[in-house]
């Protein structure tokens, strides 16, 4: 099944540096937000406490919600899981408070709301916790670039396709991390599973489109690189979009019925896709045309050694 009806022929290497210019835009924009406003991180960074609630019928969550806050709770997060019943409570670092104490007090708060609430679990995250969850998921991202970068050099013998798949693996999160900066949404664990998997997504596109400029650069090698990438990416257009418009989709259903539990992890997911789209086209391929690129590159020429006296 094809996206497009008859073989598309875009001149994608000609405009890349218009291309260019708008990702350095952004990329600056983002990295300026991350540096003065950082990320609204979560108590899974931050520390705080999270509490399991049940309600005997359908809990009113914008009520609880408005009575922890005249409680003193500062910034209350409170939220359906599993049914309408369930709640899940996130509360800031309350440092003078114990755990028994908070218990008592939000127990005191529940019950006011509805006499048959009940708290079945409560757990406090400590600062040093969520430091360290902070530092892992920073040794995740670095090992994964690291790795991404000595496969795609293995797999298609040259370092110039290599650093145009980490550039475009890094434009991604950064532009995913830049927008969570700008509209505060809450940075979570599942936000950051959700950034590695949009590294992922982008680098299976870009593998793609590698494997495609391969086979092109096989079947001529005296055509000129621009020619190949465009015909490479003309060649592989219909898949792209075909895979991203529907898992664009179902992401789509999860940012709009799946509430404030899912909106973060689906927020990231979706602007991964569509920057994951547009650096697959547009940002590793032009920089490896940029780096000098050619069929020689892929195809290294074995060079036979002469051997003088043979018998």
């Amino acid at each position: 099944m094809e996206f497009f009806h008859k073989p598309t022929s875009f001149p994608f290497m000609a405009t890349r540096k218009v291309w260019y210019g708008l990702s350095i835009v952004l990329m600056i924009v983002s990295i300026v937000s991350l540096s003065t406003h950082g990320l609204n991180l979560a108590i899974d960074f931050t520390g705080g406490v999270t509490i399991e609630a049940t309600f005997p019928h359908t809990a009113d969550t914008v009520a609880v919600r408005r009575r922890l806050a005249a409680s003193g709770f500062r910034d209350p997060q409170v939220q359906n899981f599993g049914s309408s019943r369930d709640i899940a409570i996130r509360l800031p670092p309350e440092g003078q408070l114990n755990g028994s104490e908070i218990r008592a007090k939000v127990d005191k708060v529940l019950k006011s709301v509805d006499p048959g609430a009940d708290i079945r679990s409560l757990d406090v995250v400590g600062p040093e916790v969520g430091g360290e969850l902070e530092r892992s998921a920073a040794w995740a991202l670095t090992f994964t670039l690291g790795l991404i970068f000595v496969y795609i050099a293995f797999r298609f013998h040259t370092w110039r396709l290599s650093l145009g798949a980490i550039v475009a693996v890094i434009h991604d999160p950064v532009l995913v991390l830049g927008i969570f900066s700008v509209d505060r949404t809450s940075f979570d664990l599942p936000v950051v599973a959700a950034v590695l998997a949009v590294v992922g997504y982008s680098l299976n596109d870009t593998v793609v489109v590698f494997d495609r400029i391969r086979e092109r650069f096989h079947a001529n090698r005296r055509l000129p690189s621009p020619q190949v990438l465009d015909q490479s990416i003309n060649q592989t257009l219909s898949r792209t979009i075909m895979t991203k418009v529907v898992t664009a989709i179902v992401v789509v259903a999860l940012l709009v019925l799946g509430g404030p539990t899912l909106r973060g992890f689906s927020e990231a997911l979706l602007i991964g896709i569509i920057a994951g789209t547009y650096s697959s086209i547009y940002i590793s391929s032009a920089i490896a045309l940029d780096c000098g690129l050619t069929a020689e590159h892929i195809f290294p020429t074995v060079k036979k050694t002469a051997v003088d006296n043979m018998p």
